[in-house]
């Protein structure tokens, strides 16, 4: 429980803690945003470190630190941490997929079969693209190159849509923070404004739950 606690601290705090990164250690902030962007994205049991709500805390840490964060640098990094994760987990997915879904912690699979269906459904409707409209979903955006590496989807298709996909969510996300961040009214309601965020985050995943139970089932489009 005290982990747990922990982890929403430090969700909740993001803006907080990176401040006392920044202060304590400079330039070494870019190292620890790139390992948690990689490790959100590139592996599957990590879904629930940090994304948007970190990429919206960056921009707004560069701009109240400019001195020490500069805010191309962030969003240079961090698409590279995301494209580089997201191409783990895909070959993750591809060479260990079957053993990982079945990881159990205390009795219960570490990755839970809902999470997939959900992830699959998204397969289902967007195809290919799923991998870009996945980065801004928290947990299927983690389970979506994962899943595509168990179906085998062609690496090259992969590789383009995680390229677009990564490009979208940084630059949006980062410049969001950096701009909007300046603002008292989100400055001095950071918690509002990170639950703000997970709130429109997993609307897809709302709308794609309520979809299912009014359609009948379907195949699956082929991963190409």
């Amino acid at each position: 429980m005290e982990f747990f606690n922990q982890i929403s601290d430090v969700f909740f705090h993001l803006d907080k803690h990176l401040g006392h990164i920044i202060e304590q250690y400079g330039a070494f902030t870019y190292v620890v945003l790139f390992l948690i962007i990689f490790i959100e994205t590139g592996v599957v049991l990590m879904p629930f470190l940090p994304g948007d709500s970190l990429l919206f805390a960056a921009g707004m840490m560069a701009a109240k630190y400019s001195d020490s964060l500069n805010i191309w640098l962030i969003v240079a990094l961090l698409i590279i941490a995301a494209i580089l994760g997201d191409s783990c987990n895909y070959l993750i997915g591809r060479r260990f997929g079957a053993k990982i879904q079945q990881i159990r912690l205390f009795g219960k699979r570490m990755i839970k079969p809902e999470h997939l269906a959900h992830t699959h459904s998204f397969y289902e409707k967007y195809g290919a693209s799923t991998i870009v409209i996945a980065r801004f979903v928290p947990i299927v955006r983690t389970l979506a190159p994962f899943v595509g590496g168990v179906a085998a989807m062609n690496y090259g298709v992969f590789f383009k849509f995680n390229i677009i996909g990564a490009i979208l969510w940084v630059v949006s996300l980062a410049f969001a923070g950096y701009f909007l961040g300046s603002i008292p009214l989100v400055r001095d309601n950071f918690e509002k404004v990170v639950l703000g965020i997970v709130a429109l985050s997993v609307l897809p995943i709302l709308w794609q739950l309520i979809k299912a139970k009014f359609r009948p089932t379907s195949q699956p489009k082929v991963m190409v």
